[in-house]
């Protein structure tokens, strides 16, 4: 028993060195800004087109990521503060699933920009934290994934409540609620949790320092495993998948809700007045489906490519290599989905009249104060 001990102990001794030699390696491959920018420069000629366009892309990150987080970051938090407040003219019911959208967003430009993409850029300034000190990827992809899909998911529930609250009247008094969308918030953030406790599993607590899909060393076996396979092909179809195809549907029954009904009150309008004036629930009505449709396409353009590029990765370790995608739509994917992170506070302040005065008085104050002081 003694020497299978030994035996075990040695086994894990060895893998520990194995994951860290796999990390050294990667960590020598890394290269400079200017390093990148040379090697495209000397080699443009003799590289493909795909290639040319994946070393451009690598040199705009060391710039696009770094830039996005100070954006994302006080952007969110505006948001969250502007939309607490209540003054925007929007129910308690839509604010509470705005502020749920960018309190997930916001941990995701934490999670996702700040401790995953950034440090991967930037190898050589956080060495430190993927290999010395911290191995925590396995509970890093946990609470990032979990934060993905709340961030997703949130956006499914807004659009499903605005459904219910233009397209079923019955229903909406008692569905449209600020409980009831706590309670749906609330639900979709544990489920979110549990649903992606599965990640620890799969990965080791090491980071494998590459921009992919896989931002951890996964367990042995786990890459060919048609078991492991499939769960994370089902992770792939319910976020953004699912979503993808209940925004689509809620919309195009929205949309055709609200012009049949607007066909029909214009007609009963002109019938009843002979002239046709100014519809302040039809307004009110508009407003509320340009908010909608504006979020939904936002979210749908910009997690398409991401979307399909994950689920050929994984369908790619499982045997399936008929079609090949060029590595750059995974660097896009990942910096359209980040972006979509940071373009709601832009999407309210155009759609929103109040917010956007709201937006503009939050600006102002810090040089009001100024002014008022030296006064």
């Amino acid at each position: 028993m003694d020497q299978n001990l030994r035996k075990i102990d040695w086994n894990v001794t060895t893998m520990d060195q194995n994951l860290r030699t796999i990390n050294w390696n990667v960590t020598i491959m890394d290269k400079s800004l200017i390093w990148e920018f040379d090697y495209l420069a000397a080699k443009y000629d003799r590289l493909s087109l795909a290639s040319r366009i994946t070393y451009a892309l690598w040199i705009v990150l060391y710039i696009y990521y770094p830039i996005l987080a100070i954006v994302g970051v006080p952007v969110n938090l505006l948001t969250i503060g502007i939309l607490s407040r209540g003054k925007c003219g929007l129910s308690k019911c839509i604010t509470l699933y705005l502020v749920a959208m960018s309190a997930a967003d916001l941990l995701v430009i934490i999670l996702d920009l700040i401790l995953r993409h950034i440090p991967i850029v930037y190898q050589e300034q956080f060495l430190f934290l993927f290999v010395y000190y911290i191995h925590v990827c396995n509970i890093h992809a946990v609470l990032l994934n979990a934060a993905t899909d709340c961030s997703v998911w949130f956006t499914v529930t807004f659009t499903f409540d605005r459904f219910v609250a233009i397209c079923c009247q019955k229903l909406k008094s008692k569905y449209c609620s600020e409980k009831t969308a706590a309670v749906v918030v609330g639900t979709v953030t544990v489920l979110s949790c549990f649903k992606n406790i599965l990640w620890y599993f799969m990965f080791t607590g090491w980071y494998s320092l590459a921009n992919v899909p896989w931002f951890c060393l996964p367990i042995m076996g786990v890459e060919f495993s048609r078991v492991w396979g499939t769960i994370e092909f089902l992770h792939n179809i319910l976020t953004p998948c699912i979503p993808f195809v209940l925004i689509l549907l809620l919309n195009a029954l929205t949309i055709r809700h609200i012009l049949v009904s607007s066909r029909g009150r214009r007609r009963l309008r002109a019938h009843n007045s002979g002239e046709s004036r100014r519809d302040p629930e039809m307004e009110g009505r508009r407003k509320s489906i340009i908010l909608l449709l504006v979020i939904s396409g936002n979210f749908i353009l910009l997690w398409a490519m991401l979307m399909v590029y994950s689920i050929w990765y994984r369908m790619r370790y499982l045997g399936f290599r008929s079609v090949h995608l060029p590595d750059f739509l995974m660097e896009l994917g990942f910096m359209l989905q980040l972006l979509s992170c940071c373009t709601n506070t832009a999407i309210y302040a155009v759609t929103q009249t109040l917010f956007r005065e709201q937006l503009k008085n939050v600006l102002k104050y810090p040089f009001t104060a100024i002014v008022k002081l030296i006064q």
